[in-house]
């Protein structure tokens, strides 16, 4: 049976040093680094539709289309949300929006693909 599209689930963080651009090789400024977004969007992305998986099987990534729209600091806390949208035969396409205390920090679509980890890891180069 197909993952239902409507699920959802969010996952927070508090941003630390080791999460920002210049810990992550992804800038000079001391904010949540852009990766650590895409991290965040993925782990409640998959954390969504966990339930929802029979045994052996997981979620691979396939495509992140994210904007990332305003620096949060040291300190502050964030909130992803993934919400899938629809189901393409394997591949679950994703909402998703991270916000902090001003609002929307970044938003954008991630895909993922239902695999069998056995199968998976037998094509692993």
């Amino acid at each position: 049976m197909p993952v239902q599209s409507g699920v959802s689930a969010e996952v927070e963080l508090v941003v630390t040093e080791a999460d920002t651009a210049v810990a992550l090789g992804s800038g000079n400024v001391l904010v949540l680094g852009t990766p650590r977004i895409v991290a965040l969007c993925e782990e409640a992305s998959c954390a969504a539709i966990e339930s929802s998986l029979h045994p052996g099987e997981t979620t691979v990534g396939l495509r992140v289309e994210l904007t990332h729209l305003a620096p949060t600091k040291v300190g502050g806390r964030v909130r992803a949300e993934a919400t899938l949208e629809r189901t393409e035969g394997r591949r679950l396409v994703f909402t998703v929006s991270v916000t902090d205390h001003c609002g929307l920090v970044a938003a954008g679509k991630v895909t993922r693909v239902v695999v069998n980890v056995d199968q998976f890891m037998e094509k692993a180069r």
